[in-house]
């Protein structure tokens, strides 16, 4: 933080304002002193004060933090970022369910390898069915914090747990 630009922008957003030190000590209830500290960049004004001179300002409280106005660049390129983090989001989502998906055929596999030894029942394949859409409700009620989902997710790993009981039992 450059206290001396945070002090001449806060000099600035006053002068726009059209008023003196004095006023805007006044309208604030603290000494003009204080107002004079602040724009000489020799003190900074608490966060409470921060906040009051953002709302008295019309101006963000980061604006105010960086020494200057958010530039039409600056939300563009907030913008850019959030489209970057969505992809990125995809994408490690995609790399979830493909994971997902390999461990599935893998248990796909030892269940028919098994089934060779052993007369194979459908209680198998429900457990595996179920603990997919198990870990697919669950992982789409993170991302939308979706209640129903992690309770449908839930019962798919219930139901799982007891097919696969079933299963070694039989």
């Amino acid at each position: 933080m450059d206290q001396m630009k945070i002090g001449s922008f806060l000099k600035e957003l006053r002068k726009e304002k059209g008023i003196t030190q004095e006023q805007l000590a006044e309208q604030l209830n603290i000494s003009n002193r204080s107002v004079s500290r602040w724009e000489t960049g020799s003190t900074m004004p608490d966060l409470s004060m921060l906040v009051a001179l953002a709302e008295y300002y019309d101006v963000d409280v980061r604006e105010i933090i960086d020494g200057g106005r958010k530039s039409e660049n600056m939300n563009e390129e907030v913008k850019d970022t959030l489209e970057k983090v969505a992809s990125y989001n995809e994408v490690l989502n995609l790399k979830a369910m493909r994971k997902g998906i390999i461990v599935m055929a893998i248990v796909f596999i030892i269940l028919v390898i098994i089934s060779s030894y052993k007369e194979l029942t459908p209680a198998p394949l429900v457990s595996m069915l179920c603990a997919y859409n198990g870990a697919t409700f669950i992982s789409k009620a993170k991302e939308g914090k979706v209640k129903t989902d992690y309770i449908t997710g839930s019962l798919f790993f219930v139901a799982m747990i007891l097919n696969t009981i079933a299963f070694i039992i039989m």
